[in-house]
């Protein structure tokens, strides 16, 4: 059963536009608790619900951050998707 906090933040999460990202932050902001950025990264991570699209949630210095599925396949499904990484 997921707790209430963890049901606002994968709603933020689920309506986050293909080939876009909000950061840990920016979720935690929407999901009506703005200083649980890591809070958020622990419900991401403990989700497996592929509707909920937990690889378009990055880090604010725009690192990409963990993902329960790897790393390396949160790059793959951002890059099929369309989101270019902004450079410095």
């Amino acid at each position: 059963m997921i707790s209430s906090f963890q049901s606002k933040v994968y709603e933020v999460v689920k309506k986050i536009p293909r080939g876009q990202v909000l950061t840990y932050q920016q979720v935690a902001r929407r999901a009506g608790y703005p200083k649980a950025a890591r809070a958020v990264g622990s419900a991401l991570n403990n989700n497996y619900n592929p509707a909920i699209p937990c690889h378009r949630v990055i880090r604010s210095d725009g690192a990409l951050g963990k993902y329960n599925r790897g790393a390396y396949t949160k790059e793959a499904l951002l890059r099929k998707e369309g989101y270019i990484r902004p450079t410095n």
